[in-house]
């Protein structure tokens, strides 16, 4: 029976945990979050409801060696990074200047929320030489590249193209009703494209759509992808995330049986990939007649929706054009590259921007 590590305990973090705590495999859970009554209330909620046995500890997962102590110490099977500065929902419902333009910029220039406790806890992983699969939800697309830059990706990122799969096969199965099962769908795409597909959106330009694949010889579908009924952004996007994370962390687990599946960041690529999961190892699964560079090449590019114009070969990540002119008028310097050591102080801009007082309308 597996011990899991579940580090954040949002929304995310305690879905994830409540699937987890559900699966035959998983004997206990260890929940952590930085405030004891959140962590607590979550652990006790999803213990409620499972024969798990969860814990509650308090963890700042942006302190490497909090992290590394306590990976040393419980050594759990398999790590969930749910865990972030600031959550990606939080300016959904704001319609303040510096809200708006920061929105706009695209979730890359709140890179300094989603990337410092990943970049803890790699680093823990790191100094401790741990050896099993860290799985991060935490803006994978981005972070997980970055991270690899570093010499320390996760083992691979969750939701996103996995999200964009099960939209693929809710559509088919919507007009295959009668079906016994839905063929093999694989997907190529990027964070960016996640809000276009949930809201059945495709792009006028075909070749910024979601790539989907079906069945074995991987014939291409794309419009499968937007063919669900449309649901807005907010929270409830959660469900589709949580729904593609779980069988990726259930065949991460010892002893599961392999899976193929779409997900993001695989090892620390930029974009979401098919892969197989087997023995814990992740593997691309791409059709045989494309190409990986090809591949990454189409997610480099599409990148450029989340405000991403490159990464370097140390980590800094540069902005588009369209980024930085979106928050030219509020401060111009959140648009300036970025470099991992300058994460706090780019943070801290960040929060004073969005902190500011707002003027009335007279």
């Amino acid at each position: 029976m597996s011990t899991v590590l579940v580090i954040g305990a949002g929304d995310m973090g305690e879905r994830l945990a409540a699937g987890l705590a559900g699966h035959a495999a998983v004997r206990r859970l260890l929940l952590t979050g930085r405030s004891e009554a959140t962590v607590t209330d979550a652990a006790v909620t999803v213990a409620s409801g499972h024969d798990c046995l969860v814990e509650p500890l308090v963890l700042d997962a942006a302190r490497t060696d909090d992290v590394a102590s306590l990976l040393a110490s419980r050594a759990p099977d398999l790590v969930v990074l749910c865990a972030s500065r600031r959550g990606p929902w939080e300016l959904i419902d704001r319609r303040d200047a510096a809200a708006e333009a920061v929105g706009s910029a695209g979730l890359a220039l709140r890179l300094p929320y989603q990337l410092a406790v990943p970049l803890a806890v790699m680093r823990a992983v790191e100094r401790t030489g741990y050896s099993h699969p860290v799985a991060n939800l935490s803006f994978p697309d981005l972070t997980g590249p970055v991270l690899a830059a570093l010499g320390l990706a996760p083992t691979l990122g969750l939701g996103n193209a996995g999200m964009i799969q099960l939209r693929a096969r809710a559509a088919w199965r919507a007009e295959h009703p009668e079906a016994p099962a839905p063929p093999l769908i694989r997907v190529i795409a990027h964070h960016a494209q996640v809000f276009d597909v949930m809201r059945a959106r495709p792009p006028a330009r075909r070749d910024e759509r979601a790539r989907i694949y079906r069945d074995e010889s991987g014939w291409r579908d794309d419009d499968l992808g937007y063919r669900a009924p449309a649901l807005e952004p907010g929270v409830r996007y959660n469900h589709a995330t949580a729904a593609a994370a779980l069988p990726v962390l259930g065949a991460l687990l010892p002893g599961a049986r392999p899976l193929r599946c779409s997900t993001a960041a695989p090892h620390g690529l930029p974009g979401g990939y098919p892969v197989r999961i087997a023995d814990r190892t992740v593997s691309l699964d791409l059709p045989a007649h494309v190409p990986v560079a090809d591949a990454l090449a189409f997610n480099q590019r599409s990148g450029r929706g989340d405000g991403v114009e490159r990464i370097d070969a140390d980590g800094t990540v540069h902005f588009t054009a369209a980024a930085r002119t979106a928050v030219a008028g509020i401060a111009a310097e959140l648009a300036d590259p970025l470099r991992v050591d300058a994460l706090d102080a780019r943070a801290a801009l960040l929060d004073e921007v969005l902190r500011r007082p707002q003027p009335q309308p007279a």
